[in-house]
């Protein structure tokens, strides 16, 4: 018998990790990875708009442009970014101080309230998007872009971010018609001081061993 296998066999074995954690990693990464693309791209075309200017004399005439796009969409990822990392601000100054099954109805409400206003926003987003399809609007730009391409992009944001909450609500709905406080509790209670202290310093961590392992 080998040494790995003996030591492996005194080692608990790693827990496997819930199919729907795993499903809200992926669809956050996916999201990061949009939200950071969009303003990379939107750098190396400020850079090259720059760059033209100053020593060509030429201006591209559209980085202003595309920057308000990459505002107005990347908010839109960012929504469902801070909704899936609890990092939507709430004053919860007195929340502590609760009972649990105060602390459960407030969170409860908190996000039930946020699944609301963000289905709310996405109706009218539709009215907007109709609205630029019966009238075939332009961008009042020298690019004259057709103003539905960056607006479909903008209200696939603003749905995914509905649907996100959406799904939450159901989630935190279910956990407290069933009386499952202190699930609802710990998935959806305002996050502590503690716990984002605790986020800064792995993430200090993670990139210091990053960095050493790049200078090794």
């Amino acid at each position: 018998m080998s040494d790995s296998i003996i030591i492996n066999r005194g080692r608990p074995a790693a827990a496997p990790i819930p199919k729907g954690v795993a499903m809200k990693d992926h669809i956050e990464n996916v999201l990061a990875t949009v939200f950071g693309g969009i303003f990379l791209l939107l750098a190396c075309v400020v850079a090259v708009e720059t760059v033209s200017r100053k020593v060509f004399n030429v201006s591209l005439q559209g980085a202003d442009e595309l920057g308000g796009y990459a505002l107005a969409v990347g908010s839109t990822i960012a929504f469902s970014l801070a909704l899936m990392g609890r990092n939507h601000i709430r004053v919860d100054v007195f929340h502590e101080r609760f009972p649990r099954a105060m602390q459960a109805f407030l969170n409860w409400f908190s996000i039930v309230t946020l699944a609301s206003f963000g289905t709310f926003v996405a109706w009218i987003a539709t009215k907007v998007i109709t609205d630029t399809l019966q009238y075939g609007s332009t961008a009042q730009t020298p690019w004259a872009t057709p103003l539905i391409w960056p607006q479909a992009v903008w209200y696939a944001g603003l749905v995914i971010f509905a649907l996100v909450a959406m799904g939450y609500a159901l989630r935190a709905s279910w956990l407290l018609v069933t009386k499952r406080v202190d699930t609802l509790n710990h998935d959806f209670h305002p996050k502590s001081a503690k716990e984002e202290l605790k986020e800064e310093l792995d993430d200090l961590a993670q990139r210091q061993s990053v960095e050493q392992g790049a200078q090794a």
